[in-house]
């Protein structure tokens, strides 16, 4: 199982992908599925992993061309482009005149290895060392709860009196940055591109936990058998299953936590009527309100507000960067 995580914690575009994978592998023996667990994982062959994903990475980088920077951005360009190449960076969103200038590619490093079942290579990382037993259900649990985690918690955003927003960190980043302020303007360019793509699934599931995997049911837990029905269960009328429909109120209600069929004054329910279409029929509805029955202009379109944006780095003492 891959979570696609599209920040990082100071709101950067910097996707890390979480992997949780089975310490083995299955095979058929005659008509049960037989699990081989594999030994023990050494460091050595966590740079081979390494090494193996960053060449692949890189020639699919290099086909599409976002590795090939030949040009700035300019005003001119995709707002997409300039928005995600603002957020690589970590600098001032591109608004106004705040256009990011061409991104360097980062300079090929050797393999390293920061500690065991830990290797690094050309800007990639890879961190194997934790794993979950299989008899200690709390510590599965709560190693998934960590790789479905969001990037950043709302208890760690805290607007200042300065204007900006502070996303503050529970651990420092090597470099001693402890939290990030950045104007408003930043803060929405940072969110805008940590929006996934149209879909664009950020779990995916892969070998035998895919869904068209055709030994998934088998290795997954058994349903839990009915019990026998009773007498009294047989004259009982049988229970309706809700199904998959759910009302439009009820889904306004789930997203933005708003009752719309919650009366304002009585708080009491109320009932849909009619759903007025007819061009004639909103104008007379309109009248009778005492409201405007002509379609508003709308206004030109517009880029960006033209302000110098401020992203600030604190380190651990208190001193911006």
């Amino acid at each position: 199982m891959t979570v696609v995580q599209r920040t990082s914690g100071d709101m950067r575009l910097n996707p890390p992908l979480h992997v949780v994978f089975l310490d083995g592998a299955y095979h058929k023996g005659g008509t049960e599925l037989v699990w081989n667990e594999l030994g023990h994982l050494r460091t050595g062959e966590v740079g081979q992993v390494i090494e193996h994903a960053v060449g692949r990475m890189l020639r699919t980088l290099r086909r599409h061309g976002p590795l090939e920077i030949e040009h700035d951005v300019e005003e001119d360009d995709e707002p997409e482009a300039a928005l995600c190449a603002s957020a690589v960076s970590g600098r001032e969103p591109p608004a106004g005149p705040q256009w990011l200038r061409g991104l360097s590619p980062s300079s090929p490093s050797a393999l390293a290895y920061d500690k065991p079942l830990c290797a690094a290579l050309d800007g990639f990382t890879l961190h194997a060392a934790t794993r979950a037993g299989a008899h200690h259900a709390a510590v599965r649990e709560a190693l998934l709860r960590y790789v479905l985690r969001p990037p950043i918690a709302k208890e760690r955003v805290e607007p200042q009196q300065d204007g900006l927003v502070r996303l503050s960190r529970r651990r420092a980043f090597a470099d001693g940055t402890v939290a990030v302020g950045m104007d408003p303007l930043s803060l929405l360019c940072r969110l805008a591109t940590s929006v996934p793509p149209p879909r664009f699934h950020t779990v995916k599931y892969a070998g035998v936990l895919a869904s068209a995997s055709p030994w998934r049911k088998r290795i997954g837990p058994r349903p839990a058998k009915p019990e026998e029905p009773t007498k009294a269960d047989d004259d009982a009328a049988p229970k309706r299953k809700r199904g998959g429909y759910r009302p439009w109120a009820e889904l306004l209600r789930r997203t933005f936590a708003i009752d719309v069929l919650e009366c304002p004054a009585c708080k009491g329910r109320m009932k849909l009527v009619a759903m007025v279409t007819e061009p004639t029929n909103v104008a007379r509805f309109l009248s009778a309100l005492g409201e405007p029955t002509d379609v508003p202009a709308c206004s030109p379109n517009r880029g960006p507000p033209y302000w110098k944006s401020t992203v600030v780095r604190r380190k651990a003492p208190g001193d911006a960067a």
